[in-house]
C-alpha cells in the first residue's frame, strides 16, 4: 500500500494506492514550508485518517528543492509510520513522473507559481532558476493576475472588460494595495484574479495578455535549454490547463512541441505507481 500526496501552496491531494486500486483520494489545505510553518503540517497530517498499513509514502512538494525542509517533512510523517519507506522531494519530480514516467521531455509547472526542468527518464538533468513570486514565476497565475490588475488600475483595460471587473470584484486601488502587502499568501492572492482571465480568454485584449505571459514564461523556462526544440514540452497545472489553447498558440509560434497537458499530477502518479 502506497501513499502519494501531491503538496501545493494552494491544495495538497492525498491518495491512497493499494497495487493499481485508487482506496481513497482527498484534498487538504496546501503547504509550502518556505512560508509556512512546520507546526501546521504537523498539525493537517494528525486530522488526516489513514491506515496502518502503509509501507511506502511518496511526498512531493513546493518548497521542498532544498534537503532541510525535505528532512523536517520527512521526520513529520516518519513520527507516524516509523516502518514504511519515506521519499521527500520537490514537485519538479512529480511533474516528471506524471507526464513522462520514464521517458525523456521538459516538464514543466503552470499554476500559482512556475517552473520547469530536463528530465532524461531517471532524473533532472538540467533545471530553470526559480526566483518566486516577487521576481520571477513567468506565466504562472500570479504573474497573468498581476498583469491583469495592472491593466485594470492602470486604465490599459478595454471599458467594456473595465466594467466586467468592477462588477466581478467590486475592488478599490486602497483595498487591493491592503489586500496584496498584509495577505500571507500574495501570490495565491494575484493568482485569483487569473480567473477573470480566462472567463474572458475570448476577449483579444485578455487573449494577447496571457499570450505575452506565456511567452516570458517560454523564454525563461524553456528556450533555455539547448535541446528544446528537439524535446516534448509537457504541462501540468490549472494555469496550462485552463488556458492550454493560448499555450499551444504560443508554443507553435516558438517551434516547439506540445506534449501532454495535465491540471494535476494526480492521474498521472497513480499511472506512474500503478504499474
Amino acid at each position: 500500500m502506497k501513499l502519494i500526496v501531491d503538496a501545493g501552496s494552494t491544495k495538497m491531494e492525498w491518495i491512497l494506492l493499494d497495487g493499481n486500486e485508487v482506496k481513497s483520494r482527498f484534498l487538504t489545505k496546501g503547504f509550502n514550508p518556505n512560508y509556512t510553518d512546520i507546526q501546521t503540517l504537523v498539525v493537517m497530517f494528525d486530522g488526516v485518517s489513514l491506515p496502518s498499513e502503509i509501507q511506502s509514502i511518496h511526498y512531493y512538494g513546493t518548497g521542498c528543492g532544498s534537503e532541510q525542509n525535505c528532512q523536517l517533512i520527512k521526520e513529520v510523517f516518519q513520527h507516524r509510520f516509523p516502518k514504511a519507506e519515506i521519499h521527500v522531494t520537490h514537485d519538479l519530480m512529480a511533474a516528471c513522473h506524471a507526464l513522462f514516467g520514464n521517458d525523456k521531455g521538459i516538464a514543466c509547472i503552470l499554476g500559482t507559481g512556475s517552473n520547469s526542468c530536463v528530465y532524461d527518464g531517471e532524473k533532472i538533468v538540467e533545471k530553470s532558476v526559480s526566483l518566486g513570486y516577487f521576481v520571477g514565476d513567468e506565466g504562472s497565475g500570479m504573474y497573468i493576475g498581476r498583469e491583469v490588475t495592472k491593466a485594470y488600475f492602470y486604465g490599459f483595460m478595454p471599458e467594456e472588460l473595465r466594467q466586467k471587473f468592477h462588477e466581478a470584484y467590486r475592488l478599490e486601488l486602497n483595498d487591493f494595495v491592503q489586500n496584496l502587502y498584509h495577505n500571507e499568501q500574495p501570490s495565491k492572492y494575484l493568482a485569483s484574479f487569473a480567473k477573470f482571465a480566462g472567463e474572458n480568454q475570448s476577449h483579444p485584449f485578455i487573449h494577447d495578455l496571457v499570450k505575452r505571459c506565456f511567452q516570458a514564461f517560454i523564454e525563461v523556462f524553456v528556450l533555455r535549454f539547448e535541446d528544446c526544440k528537439s524535446m516534448k514540452v509537457s504541462f501540468i497545472g490549472s494555469i496550462a490547463y485552463h488556458f492550454q489553447d493560448i499555450l499551444k498558440e504560443t508554443m507553435s509560434a516558438n517551434g516547439l512541441t506540445m506534449g501532454e497537458v495535465l491540471k494535476t499530477p494526480a492521474e498521472g502518479l497513480i499511472r506512474y505507481y500503478g504499474k
